[in-house]
């Protein structure tokens, strides 16, 4: 199980285009691709060639948040001077997540418990690439409304041309440097995860062994 374990901490978000503030609109797309599976190893397999595949580092992923932030900024020029009337930025997020396929049916209780571990992580894992991007997202729109007015449109184009470039390579830096931690941190979380699914499962037993000594 160990390989599945690694899986997860090379997933990577792709940003695109430009972003939005703390009103802006999230769309989320989910899509999801069946493995199938036994064991750990064919799990571990099927992960590894039907995850999605990312250009950017040219492997398949247990899963993987591709966004794209849509922007709605308008100028308006009055002759005298030209500043901005409307910024408006939704950002559109496809998130890919694998389902498994013998999930109900396995007869292995164990393999079950990890696997719903593993599946909620890589899901939460994609998630905060989303939140990563919305708040650099809220920055620029931040940015944009606080811009003084310009004599002309095109000085006033130029400035948010620079703010948008440098907070998207901030984004750009966020998101690897949150790939980077959750890989040196992911197996001390993913046992913590772990345990604290175990104790839940045997507290649910435990009370229903003693409704059941209560019944008797």
């Amino acid at each position: 199980m160990r390989q599945i374990l690694k899986l997860i901490i090379t997933t990577t978000a792709l940003a695109l285009t430009i972003p939005s503030a703390k009103a802006a609109k999230i769309y989320r797309q989910y899509q999801y691709y069946i493995i199938s599976g036994h064991n750990a190893e064919q799990l571990d397999v099927a992960l590894s060639r039907q995850g999605p595949y990312l250009k950017s580092t040219g492997n398949h992923h247990p899963g993987a948040a591709r966004i794209q932030f849509q922007s709605d900024i308008k100028l308006r020029n009055t002759g005298k001077y030209c500043r901005i009337e409307k910024v408006n930025v939704d950002i559109h997020a496809k998130i890919s997540l694998p389902r498994w396929k013998q999930r109900r049916t396995t007869h292995i209780p164990e393999l079950a418990i990890i696997w719903d571990v593993l599946s909620q992580d890589i899901k939460r894992h994609e998630e905060s690439h989303v939140v990563i991007a919305r708040a650099h997202a809220s920055e620029i729109e931040y940015a944009l409304r606080s811009l003084y007015s310009k004599r002309d449109c095109q000085s006033l184009q130029k400035e948010i041309d620079t703010i948008v470039g440098r907070i998207l390579r901030q984004h750009d830096q966020a998101q690897i440097r949150f790939d980077r931690i959750e890989a040196k941190t992911f197996e001390k979380r993913f046992v913590r995860l772990l345990v604290q699914r175990l104790e839940k499962i045997v507290l649910i037993y435990n009370n229903k062994q003693y409704i059941i000594r209560l019944q008797q």
